[in-house]
């Protein structure tokens, strides 16, 4: 089993940036691809961005390419999700998650293990 924990979510206005913390423990994280997805009120959930095992490779989705890093210690089990330019459409709960997949993936369906989500609001 893994456990995943997101930490650092919060309220930041229009423009401001917040840092997502993402611990996963349990079994060898360090082997797995990590994830980042949203879910804002009523809409679907939607893939933010991913890394591969050893955090050489990250992927993002468009809406969040160019304001969005992800990046991971594996000597910690953190992922990082640094959030730039924000703006009120970035309100969402964030979801980090592990997949067995070493690759990363943007399918949701890939990932064994979720966190709880943690809240970010942007206000305008």
């Amino acid at each position: 089993q893994v456990q995943v924990v997101e930490s650092g979510g919060g309220m930041v206005q229009a423009g401001g940036s917040l840092r997502l913390s993402c611990v996963a423990s349990g079994r060898t994280v360090s082997s797995y691809g990590m994830g980042w997805f949203r879910q804002a009120s009523g809409l679907e959930r939607e893939f933010v961005g991913g890394i591969n095992w050893s955090g050489g490779t990250t992927f993002y989705g468009d809406s969040v390419k160019g304001r969005f890093t992800m990046s991971r210690d594996n000597a910690k089990n953190t992922v990082f999700l640094q959030m730039n330019n924000l703006t009120p459409e970035d309100t969402a709960v964030y979801y980090c998650a592990a997949t067995g997949l070493g690759s990363g993936t943007n399918q949701p369906q890939e990932y064994e293990y979720w966190g709880q989500g943690t809240q970010v609001t942007v206000s305008s």
